[in-house]
C-alpha cells in the first residue's frame, strides 16, 4: 500500500492532468453518498468541522476522506485542513494507498474551479483578483491559469501582510502577481475574482462585477458563511458544483434561496452537467458568470486515483 505526504500528493497532482482527471470524473457514473458533516467545539476557539466524504466508481476505486477543519489553526502555525484519503479497489476492497488530504482538498478544489471557468470564463481572461491569502490562494492562480491566459494577479487580503506573502510566493512561481490596496478597485478590473475565505459577510460586491466578470466562490462553506452579496446573484447567471451540496451547505446560495432572491431554476447548471455538455456555459462575452462550489467526493476520488497512478508509475519506474 502506497502512503503519499504532502511533497509526494502535490508532485503526483500536475494541475492540467488533474484538471482533465475531475472532468473525467464529473462525466463519469460515480456513486456519492450524502457526507458527514460534523461541527465540533472547540473550547475557546472557533468551532472545528469534520467531514467523512465518501465516493466510488462501481467496479473501479472506492475512496473516502476523513478530514478536520480547524479555523483556529493559523494561530498555531498549522494548516487549517488536516486530514487522509483512504483509497481502495472497487473490485476487491483491497487498500491500495493513504494520501495526504489536505494538500489533495486543495490541489482539487483549485482544479474544480479551474475547470468551471473553462466554461464560464471569457475565453482572453488575463487578470485575476485572488480574494483571501489562505492555503488555497496560490493553488487557484496556478490552476486558473492553466485554463485561462492570465497575465496578472491581484492579491487581497484583511492582513496585508499576508497579501504580500503569497504575491511573493506567486512571483516565484513566475507569475506577474502583486497585492492589492483596494478590494473594489482590484474588483472592479479583474477579469475572474476567485474567493477563498471563511467570511461571514460578503466582500464583493455585484455593483462592482464588470461586463463579462467570472465569480468563482470557494470559499464561505457553512450556511452561515457568505463572500458576495444578493446583487453579485441578481446580476450573475448562477452555476454550481453540484445542486445538492451548494444549496444545502454555501452561503451564497442558501441565504439567496432562503430570501428568494434567488430560486432553484434559476441555476443554470452544475458542473456534470457542463462537463457532459448537457447544459451550456458562458453564452455571450458580456454576460456575468457566478460559480460556487462547496467540494464534492467525487473530485477528491478523482485526484486520489491520479495520484495512486502517478506514484505507482514512479515507484514502478
Amino acid at each position: 500500500m502506497l502512503v503519499l505526504n504532502e511533497e509526494e500528493t502535490r508532485a503526483a497532482l500536475p494541475w492540467a492532468e488533474l484538471i482533465d482527471a475531475v472532468e473525467a470524473m464529473f462525466r463519469s457514473d460515480c456513486v456519492m453518498p450524502v457526507r458527514h458533516h460534523h461541527e465540533m467545539d472547540v473550547p475557546g476557539e472557533a468551532p472545528a468541522t469534520m467531514l467523512l466524504m465518501p465516493a466510488w466508481v462501481p467496479g473501479g476505486h472506492i475512496g473516502v476522506k476523513i478530514l478536520n477543519l480547524f479555523p483556529d489553526n493559523h494561530l498555531r502555525a498549522l494548516p487549517t485542513i488536516i486530514g487522509s484519503y483512504l483509497l481502495s479497489s472497487g473490485t476487491t476492497g483491497e487498500m491500495l494507498a493513504i494520501v495526504e488530504g489536505g494538500e489533495l482538498t486543495a490541489r482539487r478544489t483549485a482544479a474544480t474551479s479551474a475547470l468551471a471557468a473553462k466554461y464560464l470564463a471569457c475565453a482572453d481572461a488575463e487578470e485575476m483578483l485572488m480574494v483571501g491569502a489562505g492555503r488555497l490562494s496560490l493553488n487557484l492562480m496556478e490552476a486558473h491559469a492553466v485554463t485561462r491566459p492570465l497575465k496578472r494577479f491581484a492579491i487581497w487580503a484583511r492582513n496585508r501582510q499576508k497579501a504580500e506573502e503569497i504575491a511573493a510566493a506567486a512571483r516565484k512561481l513566475g507569475l506577474d502577481a502583486s497585492a492589492a490596496d483596494d478590494l473594489e478597485t482590484a474588483a472592479r478590473s479583474a477579469d475572474i475574482i476567485s474567493c477563498a475565505t471563511l467570511s461571514n459577510d460578503p466582500l464583493i460586491r455585484g455593483e462592482w462585477l464588470k461586463p463579462g466578470a467570472h465569480l468563482d466562490l470557494v470559499g464561505a462553506f457553512k450556511p452561515s458563511m457568505r463572500e458576495s452579496d444578493d446583487e453579485a446573484i441578481r446580476r450573475a447567471q448562477v452555476y454550481v458544483d453540484t445542486r445538492a451540496g451548494a444549496m444545502k451547505e454555501g452561503g451564497d446560495i442558501h441565504q439567496p434561496l432562503s430570501s428568494g432572491v434567488l430560486t432553484a431554476e434559476d441555476i443554470r447548471a452544475e458542473l456534470a452537467e457542463l462537463a457532459s455538455g448537457t447544459k451550456v456555459g458562458r453564452a455571450t462575452a458580456e454576460e456575468i458568470t457566478l460559480f460556487k462550489s462547496v467540494g464534492a467526493a467525487l473530485e477528491d476520488l478523482a485526484g486520489a486515483i491520479l495520484a495512486y497512478r502517478k506514484a505507482s508509475a514512479k515507484a514502478g519506474g
